[in-house]
């Protein structure tokens, strides 16, 4: 199971989801499934802005949990 960091990440930055997208490009509904962790599919693209506008790497972002 992959677990998505982003609504942990922003909090800390105080980001809003509207901030994240006007400043990367990203689409609004794309950051908002990351949030919640709904994606079921990412763009390496989505990943690289949001891991560049975040000063943040992969690891950081997304956290493999092996399901038992």
């Amino acid at each position: 199971m992959l677990k998505c960091h982003l609504s942990k990440i922003m909090g800390e930055k105080r980001l809003k989801i509207a901030d994240v997208a006007r400043d990367t490009g990203i689409n609004r509904g794309t950051i908002t499934r990351l949030y919640n962790e709904d994606a079921t599919r990412v763009e390496l693209e989505v990943i690289e802005k949001l891991c560049d506008y975040l000063n943040i790497s992969v690891g950081e972002l997304f956290e493999y949990k092996k399901v038992i």
